[in-house]
């Protein structure tokens, strides 16, 4: 062996070295390793005996004629065994994790919440006040109350690092707790050696709210030393409750409120998993569609690990929501449970922004639809009683309150319209072989007559920001479910006007009347408002603009029938707001008149038309250069 392999295998040695000493348990896993096994050894010897001692007893009851005794002495014997082995699993918490599970009720006018003694918590919850549609037995349509947090597979467990249990980690959902009922406040109480584990449940008349308190009384020797905070494992199946699942999916996510900064949430639309260990948070939501368990702590929790996960079309529930967030124990920790639809006042009402659950939209749509839209509409809805009128009138006066800029652009679409002949004028003078003199020349009579060829535009493009706040008031709103109007029976989905024999793919099995009537009026006021248009210069123009109502026919076969209802009567509005300002109220020959006398002014050149006509002058002039 020469010196270079005998210095790499030294090397190797040490290093084998180094991880063997690393790897060693420290002189406390020692103990706790050691502190198991001699339980489990405890366990199988205690099992030995235990053993021994009832087939013993059976002998002797058979002897001497008392058979009847042997499944007296076999059941104590086995619920002798079964205590020892709780002890040794769950140490202080061993007489709580034996039990039998019970359902205890509170209920007001509002909800129906079911308890149960197995871990304390809710099992379910049913809104009294709110129906979903389901199919009966006979696969016919009807409606039941709405349900929440009914799921099997649903957690809500506090997780207890405990000193003397060999499972070590403690879970309040293990442990059966004793209802103690006083009203209208229920108290469960788990005990664990000298203390116990309490968590207390309070409602009220017309309230959605639950006053909880989690309180984990003189536990300090039973939990680990310095145990400051517990993880609470909070795990939701939301259940199928809209006619339209995919689109309620895309509005049931987890959302969170930072303490001091705004609501944040998981996607909407994918599998995500947010971090939160920066700062505390006040609030943890599992929001759907139109309803929402919401638990909100007093003060603040810790840190929080929070995630949602989609489930596939087949599966039983909508989707998977879950948080572990930290939760200090040191006094008694009093939150608030708010399980039921979301109503904006309700949620208002907590001051800790739980109302940004609504999936309003952020930004500008957002603040038009929560402080703009919303109030008008709920002010319309109790002044008619009926949501579908409450949408006419909402449109009606949208489409007035837009009505300002919407004159702007047919009062521009008919200045245009009366300088179609002399542009006609023009195309024969210049020709049509040069393109940029023609353009040239055309905006050179748009300045001289005082026309704005955009001004048509500018005003839809004002308008955008109301469209889109629409686009999300509607299908966020709850005041819209289980409503009706005409042939829809729930405005909050799509309307069924008649379903299909077959399914067309992205459109479905079902028609939308609202869509196919918005359709329809949408090509018959494009025809209308562009029949005067001179396209030759592109005239695939003139059969796309009928491509974009039939690509959204399609879309919104699938939105709500208030979105959809909205836009129907939006566009009978805009129709008669057109032909009302473009045959009554416009009058061709004083514009005419208008624009000739524009020509006679005299004209500065400033601004964006005349930096475009010397843009245009310098390429044509480059034209001309490279012609010759």
């Amino acid at each position: 062996m020469d010196r270079n392999q005998l210095i790499g295998f030294s090397l190797l040695f040490l290093l084998f070295l180094g991880y063997v000493y690393l790897s060693m348990p420290s002189p406390e896993e020692i103990a706790e390793q050691q502190r198991v096994q001699d339980s489990l050894e405890q366990v199988r010897i205690q099992d030995s005996i235990e053993l021994a001692r009832i087939a013993t007893a059976t002998t002797d009851a058979y002897d001497s004629g008392a058979a009847a005794t042997d499944s007296t002495t076999t059941s104590s014997g086995a619920d002798s065994l079964a205590g020892v082995r709780a002890q040794v699993e769950y140490g202080d918490f061993a007489a709580a994790s034996r039990g039998k599970a019970r359902e205890v009720i509170l209920q007001n006018d509002l909800f129906k919440i079911t308890f149960s003694t197995k871990g304390g918590s809710v099992k379910s919850v049913e809104l009294l006040q709110h129906e979903y549609f389901t199919n009966d037995s006979l696969g016919n349509e009807t409606t039941a109350n709405v349900v929440l947090m009914n799921d099997e597979r649903n957690r809500f467990e506090y997780l207890l690092p405990a000193q003397r249990a060999a499972k070590g980690t403690i879970s309040t959902a293990d442990l059966y707790f004793t209802p103690i009922l006083n009203g209208n406040t229920l108290t469960m109480r788990a005990e664990a050696g000298g203390g116990a584990v309490v968590q207390q449940y309070t409602i009220q008349d017309g309230s959605y709210t639950i006053d909880y308190t989690l309180d984990l009384q003189n536990l300090g020797n039973a939990l680990a030393a310095n145990t400051d905070e517990v993880q609470l494992n909070w795990v939701n199946y939301l259940n199928r409750l809209e006619r339209n699942t995919s689109y309620e999916a895309q509005y049931s996510t987890v959302y969170y409120k930072p303490a001091e900064e705004s609501v944040d949430n998981c996607s909407c639309t994918s599998d995500d998993i947010e971090k939160v260990d920066e700062e505390p948070l006040k609030w943890v939501s599992h929001a759907q569609q139109f309803f929402n368990s919401t638990l909100i702590a007093e003060q603040t929790f810790g840190r929080a690990v929070l995630q949602t996960e989609t489930l596939t079309e087949t599966s039983e529930a909508l989707k998977l929501l879950r948080a572990e967030v930290q939760v200090p124990v040191g006094t008694t920790q009093k939150m608030q449970w708010y399980i039921g639809p979301n109503e904006f006042d309700r949620l208002q009402a907590f001051e800790a922004d739980v109302e940004d659950i609504i999936p309003f939209g952020s930004s500008i749509f957002g603040t038009i639809n929560r402080w703009l839209v919303r109030p008008l509409f709920n002010f319309l809805l109790g002044f008619v009683g009926s949501a579908g009128i409450s949408i006419i009138l909402l449109t009606v006066l949208v489409r007035l309150a837009m009505y300002p800029l919407n004159f702007r652009m047919l009062k521009s679409q008919a200045k245009m319209q009366v300088l179609k002949p002399e542009i006609a004028k023009l195309k024969e003078k210049v020709g049509t072989d040069d393109p940029t003199a023609l353009q040239m020349e055309t905006m050179k009579l748009y300045r001289e007559t005082g026309v704005n060829p955009l001004g048509g535009c500018l005003p839809m493009v004002l308008q955008m920001p109301i469209w889109f706040a629409l686009y999300r008031f509607f299908p966020a709103s709850i005041e819209f479910r289980q409503r009706g109007f005409l042939w829809a029976d729930d405005l909050s989905t799509y309307d069924i006007f008649t379903y299909l024999p077959f399914e067309i793919p992205f459109y479905g099995t079902h028609v939308s009347l609202f869509t196919l009537l918005w359709a329809g009026t949408t090509v018959l006021y494009t025809f209308y408002n562009t029949r005067h248009m001179d396209m030759s210069a592109q005239p695939a123009m003139k059969y796309i603009q009928y491509f974009m109502p039939l690509m959204f026919l399609f879309m919104f076969n699938n939105f709500a029938a208030g979105l959809t209802c909205y836009l129907l009567f939006s566009n009978v509005t805009n129709i008669i707001q057109t032909l009302v300002t473009k045959e009554v109220i416009l009058d061709k020959k004083a514009l005419a008149k208008e624009l000739q006398q524009n020509k006679l002014k005299p004209k500065k050149k400033k601004g964006f038309g005349a930096r475009l006509e010397e843009a245009m002058k310098e390429q044509q002039r480059k034209q001309q250069q490279a012609k010759k």
